[in-house]
């Protein structure tokens, strides 16, 4: 699953906050880093914003284009004292961009206007993607400090350019010619796009509401950072300390050792340090023999950031947010938030996409119970007379699956070794798909030493682009996997993409091998597909360009991608053991496919019960938010009939990072949305020969390389000649009864 980090990729040439990210934080001084890799340093001191020469000084990495290949961030020369003159200066730049569009005499038009207006802010821009990928994803104090000073400084900028009287008047007069100045179908969307931005942030209001929509939009990029701040200091203090080893009983030698290093790490004599994920289950779960720990480890991940024994406490910025959205949406003339939301969406209504999840709500609920017999079943047999508690559910499904499929999952982790999985795995598929190849490097400068660097060229030979991947999970990086493009495609600019994928997959102990599960491996090719919708793409403005789609669009392509990791023939290619280098057996492979719908009910419901949360938060108004963010929540899973006691949401609203933090507010129902779309394209290849160039083709003629250069539907429509159906939807998840 990809953890989303941004409204928009870019509006226009400028780009909205947090930039080029698509799904999922304290640097440390002393953390060593590899000779090729640039350690972040320097002064946390942000002085006088509005005393910032507008041009740069020459020693400042973000002042001119990076001279590294593809323009490659420079991490070597970057310091953390560049950061805000770059940001600010990036900031009067463009403003001095935007007024020389509005100055012109001549009538608008597209290239007087639209064009000047994608060329603007590309210092900003390659400023503001670094910066905001390092705060998610290697933060530290100073850096924090720096996001929490430009953060309304960014939103008042957007302002500035989105509620730009003469600017929106030009480009206003360009689109009302839309019909017949002979545009191509790219500019049409770029126009659309441009034009709807601007109304869609209240160019049409009164002066006195537009100065409101200032106000309220400063105020909720304070807010949305300070969540996602507060929940990454959550996440920390929730970790759960085992000073006994016999706790530990079911984790494998690895998983003890990996425990004992973070405890060391954080300051404890001995011991041994459980962190907690990003999601309400913890993937330790299934392997934890002792249930009271297992209680302890659930109760630390489901009841963080409520201030409970005066820890950190997002509940008061959960209520102001969603006040402050909800009014906003009203002032821009929508009922509320969801619905000025999802207007630009390919779901168009919260109505919509609100039926499409309670839809499943039946079928769904009638798995679960059937499960949880099962599982009650095996606590039973175990001797436990308990009733199923959630910290029992994934650990006794385990046993289920087991029992009934014959899986060890610490025997299943030892096929999937890391490295494999992403060369022979990923990167084989991707060859196969598409033609491209991946070629490691070691010359480019990287900021952590986790972080990897491939060139990817094409099947004729052409450079693509560079990918990045960073692996593993440490404190200074957010949960969660995500994709961000620090360079993205664009013929107007002369761009290639500089694309990375983010993982949290578990740091082995020192010379161990990287082994990991399944989830982890389908998050990997997950990731990927992300990466090659940028890397493929193929426009000439930016603003359309890769992963710039509407939410519930923009995670087919990586959705479609998870299912080539348990087609026999790529599995069987990167799926060998780590030691004696045996593929993984037909018996273990079988029993792995046919496990594969194993506990769906489970795994949707906790996903439906959190999008719906979603839809009903931000569907209030100003008036109706309420004060008690528990009632409230359990009152929505009571009404939608998702409340199922040991199935909790995958995310609590205090820890809700997608909706609160990140950009996926009113949009989270996308992913389950997009895998229509996925489950949809994935069975129309498997009639048609699976994973063969032909079919990589026209997947990445029709969808790949066109970004949002033209009506996703129309996308869909070209790739595969009908409207998307549910049936193989039904089927991939297992509920479908046949």
């Amino acid at each position: 699953m990809v953890s989303g980090m941004n409204d928009r990729v870019c509006c226009g040439g400028f780009v909205l906050p947090i930039v080029g990210a698509v799904c999922c934080l304290v640097l440390r001084a002393a953390e060593p880093q590899e000779p090729h890799s640039a350690e972040l340093k320097g002064s946390s001191a942000v002085g006088d914003l509005t005393d910032t020469a507008s041009v740069l000084p020459d020693d400042n990495p973000f002042a001119r284009p990076s001279p590294l290949a593809f323009q490659a961030p420079p991490f070597d020369r970057i310091r953390l004292e560049h950061f805000q003159p770059a940001l600010m200066a990036g900031m009067k730049q463009q403003l001095r961009e935007i007024e020389q569009i509005t100055q012109q005499p001549a009538e608008p038009t597209f290239e007087n206007t639209i064009v000047p207006l994608e060329r603007s802010g590309q210092l900003l821009s390659r400023t503001r993607r670094v910066f905001f990928h390092l705060t998610a994803a290697h933060t530290s104090d100073a850096l924090q400090t720096i996001q929490t000073e430009m953060a309304p400084l960014l939103a008042a900028h957007t302002d500035r350019i989105l509620l730009n009287g003469p600017l929106f008047e030009r480009i206003e007069a360009v689109w009302q010619t839309r019909d017949r100045a002979g545009f191509s179908e790219e500019q049409k969307e770029v126009l659309q796009r441009h034009y709807d931005d601007f109304v869609r942030a209240g160019a049409k209001l009164s002066e006195q509401q537009q100065n409101r929509i200032r106000v309220l939009n400063e105020r909720l990029s304070v807010l949305e950072t300070q969540f996602s701040e507060n929940l990454l200091e959550a996440t920390r203090e929730r970790a759960v300390f085992v000073q006994d080893a016999a706790e530990l009983d079911g984790l494998s030698d690895g998983e003890r050792a990996a425990a004992a290093e973070r405890a060391r790490e954080h300051g404890h004599d001995g011991g041994y340090l459980l962190e907690i994920s990003n999601t309400t289950r913890v993937p330790i779960l299934t392997s934890l023999h002792n249930r009271d720990l297992r209680r302890r480890v659930w109760e630390a991940s489901a009841n963080r950031a409520v201030g409970e024994n005066g820890g950190v406490d997002n509940r008061p910025l959960v209520l102001e947010i969603a006040r402050l959205r909800a009014e906003r949406a009203q002032l821009l003339g929508y009922e509320n938030f969801a619905a000025w939301k999802l207007q630009n969406q390919m779901a168009g209504t919260p109505e919509a996409a609100r039926r499409m999840l309670t839809d499943l709500v039946p079928a769904v609920r009638d798995r679960v119970r059937q499960e949880a017999e099962q599982l009650q079943a095996q606590m039973a047999a175990d001797g436990v007379p308990d009733e199923l508690r959630p910290w029992d559910w994934e650990y006794y499904a385990e046993k289920v699956r087991r029992r009934k499929f014959r899986i060890d999952e610490a025997r299943l982790r030892s096929y999937f070794e890391f490295d494999s999985v992403l060369r022979n795995g990923v990167f084989h598929t991707m060859e196969r798909l598409f033609g491209i190849r991946f070629e490691e490097r070691f010359d480019l400068p990287v900021y952590h030493r986790d972080v990897r660097v491939f060139d990817v060229t094409d099947a004729d030979g052409e450079a693509l682009g560079l990918f990045y991947v960073d692996v593993f999970r440490r404190d200074s990086k957010r949960g969660g996997a995500w994709m961000s493009a620090w360079v993205s495609q664009s013929r107007l600019l002369q761009t290639r993409p500089v694309v990375v994928n983010v993982l949290n997959n578990p740091r082995p102990a020192d010379g161990q091998p990287a082994l990991i599960s399944l989830d982890n491996v389908t998050t990997m090719f997950h990731e990927m597909g992300h990466a090659v919708h940028g890397l493929f793409s193929d426009v000439m403005y930016p603003s359309v360009s890769g992963t710039a789609t509407p939410r519930d669009f923009v995670e087919f392509p990586s959705t479609f991608e998870e299912d080539w990791c348990i087609r026999p023939d790529i599995l069987r290619n990167y799926a060998r053991h780590y030691e004696t280098g045996e593929p993984l057996p037909d018996d273990l492979l079988q029993k792995l496919l046919d496990a594969r719908r194993f506990n769906q009910g489970f795994e949707t419901l906790e996903y439906l019960a959190a999008a719906i949360l979603d839809l009903e938060w931000h569907s209030l108004t100003p008036d109706a938010v309420p004060d008690d963010v528990a009632a409230f929540e359990q009152a929505v899973l009571k009404k939608y009939g998702v409340d199922v006691p040991a199935v909790p949401p995958r995310y609590r609203t205090p820890y809700f990072a997608h909706i609160w933090g990140g950009g996926y507010a009113a949009g989270y129902y996308a992913y389950l949305w997009s895998e229509v779309l996925a489950a949809d394209a994935f069975a129309w290849m498997q009639k048609h020969g699976g994973a063969t160039r032909a079919n990589g083709d026209v997947f990445r003629r029709e969808i790949l390389s066109r970004g949002n250069s033209r009506d996703p539907m129309t996308s869909w429509q070209a790739f595969r000649g009908a409207p998307p159906a549910v049936d193989a939807l039904l089927i991939r998840r297992g509920l479908n009864s046949e």
